[in-house]
C-alpha cells in the first residue's frame, strides 16, 4: 500500500484493504483463561515484585505483541523493548504504540540503543550514569 493510500486510509477517506497487519489471535478471547505471560517476557523475581522493583524485558516478534507491553506498563512496570528482531515497519508501529502509551499514562520513553527503548511509568526516575552529569569531588573531576 502506497504512502498516499495509507494516509487516506488513516484519515478514513478510503477503505483500508491492507489486511496483513490484522491478526485474529489479537482479539479478546471469551474463554476466561488467566492471562499467561509470554515466554519472551522476563520479569524479575517475586521478592522484587513485593518491593516494587520489577523491570520487564520484551522482545516482540510483531505488532500483535504490543498488548503484552501495554499490560505490563499499565501495571506500573518499567519495560525494556528490544525491537532488533522485528521488521522495520512493525518496529515503527510498536514504537508509535509505546509513545502513545507513555503519553497517555504520563510516563516516558527513551532510546537506550539502536531499536532498544526504555518505557518508564510516571513514578519512576531515570538516573543518568554519564560521568559529566555527576556532581561532587569525583576522581576525574579536576577543576
Amino acid at each position: 500500500m502506497g504512502s498516499v493510500r495509507k494516509a487516506s486510509a488513516w484519515l478514513g477517506l478510503v477503505e483500508d484493504s491492507d489486511e496483513r497487519f490484522y491478526d485474529d489471535e489479537y482479539a479478546e478471547s471469551d474463554r476466561g483463561d488467566a492471562w499467561v505471560t509470554d515466554p519472551r517476557v522476563r520479569v524479575a523475581s517475586e521478592t522484587a515484585q513485593e518491593e516494587g522493583r520489577r523491570i520487564a524485558t520484551v522482545s516482540p516478534d510483531g505488532f500483535r505483541d504490543a498488548r503484552n507491553i501495554g499490560e505490563l506498563f499499565r501495571d506500573g512496570v518499567p519495560v525494556i523493548m528490544n525491537l532488533t528482531a522485528m521488521e522495520p515497519a512493525d518496529a515503527k508501529r510498536v514504537v508509535d504504540f509505546a509513545a502513545g502509551l507513555t503519553f497517555g499514562l504520563r510516563g516516558s520513553i527513551e532510546r537506550v540503543a539502536t531499536r532498544v527503548f526504555l518505557l518508564t511509568p510516571a513514578n519512576t526516575e531515570i538516573v543518568n550514569g554519564e560521568p559529566g552529569a555527576r556532581t561532587g569531588d569525583g576522581f576525574f573531576n579536576q577543576s
